[in-house]
């Protein structure tokens, strides 16, 4: 069973979200404020936070950030139709996915279930490279012998590039590997994971851009 958190200042939708999620066997359990929300990621675990953009106290932005001081928590935020800077910025910031509002709860379930399938799926033996180790069963990436955080997008975007070291990835390769969609905008997200995640990975430079066509993982594999 999965356990969420929902942070959602509207209790009338975090109620439907939250007994739509039971049918699918999710557990959801709701904050109407960003204070009780970062106040239950202290004292439980939760395997993914849903998080609205517009809250009372601070704004879903501040929230993420906040979270993403200590916790590399999957985040789906619940962003205004339309809005494509909120979904932008909440990518940058940490964000691994988001659905605009309205949205049709049987995707936050698919989304959700996404989660838990790359979960069950971290388990595979360990990629080794010049300066970069992926533990796959530990869920750990190294970077010359020490370890980094990385959030779930943007370790699912590493080990997709991993696997296939020196082969060229499209933006819509990639989208097709991490969401299964294919919009101007999640083009636009690709772009910003990758850029997020050369940061993390200083000073190891694995992935290249490929002018024309997208991206490669081109670090030289260490067989152990």
């Amino acid at each position: 069973m999965l356990n969420v958190l929902i942070i959602e200042d509207d209790e009338k939708l975090a109620n439907l979200v939250k007994e739509y999620c039971a049918r699918y066997n999710i557990e959801v359990t709701k904050a109407l404020l960003p204070s009780a929300g970062l106040d239950l990621l202290k004292k439980e675990t939760f395997d993914a936070v849903i998080l609205d953009v517009m809250l009372p106290e601070m704004d879903g932005f501040e929230v993420c950030k906040t979270i993403r001081v200590s916790s590399e928590i999957p985040i789906i935020m619940l962003t205004a139709r339309g809005d494509v800077m909120d979904r932008i910025v909440g990518l940058e910031l940490g964000a691994d996915d988001y659905l605009p509002k309205p949205f049709e709860p049987r995707e936050l379930v698919a989304r959700l279930n996404s989660i838990a399938k790359r979960k069950g799926t971290e388990d595979t033996p360990e990629l080794n490279f010049d300066g970069l180790q992926i533990n796959q069963a530990e869920r750990v990436v190294m970077v010359n012998n020490k370890p980094i955080d990385l959030t779930t997008m943007e370790y699912q975007l590493l080990l997709f590039l991993a696997a296939s070291p020196g082969k060229d990835f499209t933006r819509d390769d990639i989208l097709n590997h991490l969401k299964g969609t294919e919009t101007e905008l999640f083009s636009r997200s690709v772009d910003i994971l990758i850029s997020r995640l050369r940061n993390k990975l200083k000073p190891a430079t694995p992935i290249k851009t490929v002018y024309g066509s997208g991206y490669a993982f081109v670090a030289p594999a260490i067989k152990k």
